[in-house]
């Protein structure tokens, strides 16, 4: 077998008014159709289960606030500080330097409104561009 990329993921919220619009700042484009919501971005997405509610099947444990995850954003860094602060966000951890699928990357941390850790990063112009990896 060979993995060939994420298709989705699905986390969990207690609100998904709150969810969807803080995934929606991050440039998520959610999709809402009854009791089944997702969140899109590029070639993935997320699923969003409302707790109580989960869609069959389901993780074994179900909990808001339980996931950590990363991902990369266009731009600057500052960029996206500045988004996040203007749309109310605190930054949880100041930019720093990480280790991802690609090599060294610069990260900033924040929580969403269920308290996942969201983690955004942006490689240096050094790195390897991820989409020339095979």
């Amino acid at each position: 077998m060979k993995i060939k990329r994420i298709d989705h993921f699905v986390i969990t919220t207690t609100s998904p008014e709150k969810c969807v619009g803080f995934y929606s700042m991050l440039g998520f484009k959610p999709k809402v159709d009854g009791n089944r919501i997702e969140l899109f971005a590029l070639d993935f997405k997320i699923n969003v289960h409302v707790i109580g509610k989960e869609l069959f099947p389901h993780a074994q444990n179900v909990t808001p606030g339980s996931a950590d995850l990363c991902f990369e954003v266009e731009g600057s860094l500052d960029e996206v500080i500045s988004e996040i602060t203007a749309a109310g966000l605190s930054i949880e951890h100041e930019p720093s330097i990480r280790t991802g699928t690609f090599g060294k990357m610069t990260s900033v941390y924040l929580r969403d409104p269920d308290g996942n850790l969201i983690e955004l990063s942006q490689y240096s112009e050094t790195e390897t561009n991820p989409s020339e990896m095979g």
